[in-house]
């Protein structure tokens, strides 16, 4: 399709597939380590694994591509016809991921405008998508890039895990902050801010906190033409009946997801994580 404009983001987003391939985007995966075995997400490795693994006290650790890989990405967009490139990715503040791209644009032989959404999961997806529908309405990559930094500025992510452990081993919370949760026993409610996780409640039980990330969801929400995205790991139990109750509760709900989360965020938060993604439609 030549004169058109590609889109690229990485393996965090956990698009749906069926969106992946009506936009035509390109996802560049994380790698998963498991040991001493290096796995590429979505590919060697699933979230069942990692859930196994990590039950294992297995040591598992997550890295980022290469900028060659990017620029092998971009290189083919180009072979393919593009007239330029709209990459959106994963929060820099958790990943080196958005720097690799970076790097590979500088070298690319059409423009490439790299995004840091400061998201993961489904809201970094939105923004890809918002991306994709305005390079499908003919805008450039600069235009489109910035319809995705509106997006991922209205979105909101909110998240329950059972234990604070895993974002500590990986450096994605502070060693502090993870005590102080484990010594009171209780269940840390979290969210995205400037990019990074940190702490948003306490709450003392599972059902509790649950309860309130749904009502923080709806407040979130409120009367606003939204989607929402609830993602969990080993946690369907939990996902299901939440987003069902979310379908009913959130007057201006457009497009609900569910689905796990992939290897590589599931190594940092554990098996038991629920999360919700409200994202404003701009």
């Amino acid at each position: 399709m030549p004169g058109h404009l590609a889109l690229v983001t990485d393996s965090t987003a956990y698009l749906p597939q069926d969106a992946v391939d009506r936009h035509r985007i390109e996802v560049v995966p994380l790698s998963v380590a498991v040991g001493d075995e290096v796995l590429t997400e979505g590919v060697e490795i699933s979230p069942k694994d990692v859930a196994e693994a990590l039950r294992a006290k297995r040591r598992v650790t997550t890295s980022r591509p290469s900028p060659e890989t990017f620029a092998g990405a971009y290189r083919a967009a180009a072979e393919a016809g593009a007239t330029g490139v709209v990459s959106v990715h994963l929060s820099s503040e958790l990943s080196g991921t958005y720097e690799a791209a970076v790097l590979a644009a500088a070298e690319a032989d059409i423009p490439v405008e790299v995004v840091d959404s400061r998201l993961v999961g489904m809201a970094l997806g939105h923004c890809v998508l918002t991306a994709a529908q305005a390079a499908e309405a003919g805008l450039g990559p600069a235009e489109a890039a910035a319809a995705a930094v509106r997006r991922s500025a209205a979105c909101s992510g909110f998240f329950y895990v059972d234990t604070l452990e895993h974002l500590r081993r990986g450096g994605r919370i502070g060693a502090a902050r993870a005590l102080v949760g484990s010594a009171l026993a209780v269940k840390p409610l979290l969210h995205l801010s400037g990019g990074r996780i940190e702490p948003l409640e306490k709450v003392r039980t599972a059902s509790r906190a649950i309860a309130r990330l749904e009502e923080i969801a709806v407040e979130r929400a409120g009367d606003a033409e939204v989607d929402i995205a609830v993602h969990h790991l080993a946690a369907a139990e939990r996902a299901e009946p939440l987003a069902e109750r979310l379908r009913q509760r959130v007057p201006g709900l457009r497009d609900l997801y569910v689905g796990e989360v992939g290897a590589v965020i599931g190594a940092h938060v554990g098996p038991g994580l629920l999360a919700v993604v409200v994202s404003p439609r701009c």
